[in-house]
């Protein structure tokens, strides 16, 4: 699915998880509340607490009733794991069968020209 045609809460949750992999939001930190965030990036609060509860059915957040969410111990390394996977099964081949179209080498991808 190409990131246009994502519901708006997907690609939140996307963003969230590549601030959580690239430690801008480190484990036991607060997340931004539902409010900020969604004032943040113009989008409708519903929509934000949508893309929250999906690390909240998957544990990798804490929530402190009244106070926040956290980012949970082990977050980062779940998501990275979880990304990495779908980088391979997803995205990886449709780039390697456009490089074989484009007859362009790996060894060509690490060098500067």
């Amino acid at each position: 699915m190409s990131n246009q045609s994502k519901p708006v809460y997907l690609k939140l949750r996307d963003m969230i998880a590549a601030a959580i992999i690239d430690g801008r939001y480190k484990e036991g930190e607060m997340l931004p509340s539902v409010r900020a965030l969604a004032a943040e990036q113009g989008a409708n609060p519903l929509t934000v607490a949508k893309a929250y509860q999906q690390f909240q059915n998957d544990d990798l957040v804490e929530v402190q009733r009244g106070v926040g969410m956290y980012v949970a111990k082990g977050a980062a390394a779940v998501l990275r794991k979880r990304e990495r996977e779908a980088f391979l099964k997803e995205e990886w081949p449709e780039i390697r069968e456009r490089m074989e179209r484009l007859d362009i080498t790996p060894a060509e991808l690490l060098t500067d020209a």
